[in-house]
């Protein structure tokens, strides 16, 4: 409906989210390289707190100074400081052109050197997202973009958007960039029947990699990112690990965000293979904390705060600190 009007809802999470839950965890997606994530789409919340008392977070303005953030407050906090009952939103002007693309490369590294060249540029991709060998393999086992096959080689996938002019000029340096690290040639939509071809293979990931499951396989999902500078160091190193330890895994997600995730298929019935995935994950974590960067962007609020290691002791004594104006002892707002 909105789209009619010429405008849409840029946030571009997975398939099953909802509203309330993406203003709880401060959702993203493929779109947020170039419109950021949820907390930048709310106008105001209403807001109802341990003891009834209801608030609003915000009026209409486009820029005010009077008080504190309170939308920054209450978005990401996944009910911990109260009860989200509305919510209002901003919308975005349908860009006037759009395109996709996708370019493989020879490596990994050389995918996500690509990624942050580009980014390093200024380019204004509307979408950067990579998939590595073995999820690309995975896509086209799974028959899910039949009849298409893909290269099976890492592969980066970009949407670009804006006046017809920028996105020439933008498709023309991110061409260039791509050739600088090995790129292969550019495969472009013609059309928004081909946009959504091409698009297919990135949609389809998690349900291919789902598929893949046989009686007792499970699939572990993580979520790390770093900053750019050492986007391609942690990737590397994280996928040689698991190759190394002989566990199935892929690797894909938001590298426009210098954010991605391995996603690990394993037995649960096999003694030792799950402890192996554990191992792997809690390496990966400790890695991008070391690299500067965070051991999730959107998993549940409550655990990261159990997560010492991700912040310092004082940083989780300040959030403890903040959640208690908002509760009441006969109504407990939930903690970590």
């Amino acid at each position: 409906m909105a789209e009619k009007s010429g405008l849409f809802f840029p946030v571009d999470p997975g398939p099953s989210a909802k509203i309330g839950g993406m203003v709880g965890t401060n959702c993203s997606g493929t779109n947020a390289v170039r419109y950021g994530t949820m907390k930048d789409w709310v106008i105001n919340l209403t807001v109802v707190l341990a003891d009834g008392t209801i608030i609003k977070t915000k009026r209409r303005p486009r820029k005010t100074s009077a008080g504190y953030n309170l939308n920054s407050l209450f978005v990401g906090s996944e009910g911990t400081l109260g009860l989200v009952t509305e919510i209002t939103l901003k919308l975005a002007v349908v860009p006037q052109e759009q395109s996709v693309a996708v370019v493989t490369f020879p490596s990994i590294r050389d995918a996500a050197s690509a990624a942050a060249g580009v980014m390093r540029a200024g380019v204004q991709v509307a979408a950067m997202e990579i998939m590595d060998e073995v999820q690309m393999k995975v896509v086209n086992l799974s028959g899910s973009t039949a009849p298409r096959k893909w290269k099976e080689l890492p592969t980066l996938f970009f949407k670009f958007s804006g006046t017809k002019a920028s996105v020439k000029d933008n498709i023309q340096m991110v061409g260039a960039i791509a050739k600088k690290h090995k790129g292969g040639d550019f495969e472009f939509a013609k059309d928004a029947q081909e946009q959504k071809m091409l698009w297919s293979a990135r949609k389809e990931s998690l349900w291919s990699m789902l598929s893949m499951r046989k009686e007792g396989n499970e699939v572990w999902s993580t979520d790390v990112a770093v900053p750019f500078s050492r986007l391609a160091d942690i990737i590397e190193i994280s996928k040689k690990e698991m190759d190394d330890l002989g566990l199935f895994a892929s690797i894909l997600g938001h590298i426009g965000d210098g954010n991605f995730h391995e996603s690990i298929l394993y037995d649960s019935r096999v003694k030792g293979e799950k402890e192996k995935v554990e191992r792997c994950v809690k390496n990966m974590v400790n890695r991008a904390l070391e690299m500067e960067g965070t051991c999730t962007v959107r998993t549940s609020f409550s655990l990261i705060l159990l997560l010492s290691t991700n912040t310092s002791r004082a940083n989780m004594e300040l959030e403890s600190a903040k959640r208690k104006p908002f509760s009441k002892k006969s109504v407990p707002i939930p903690s970590a």
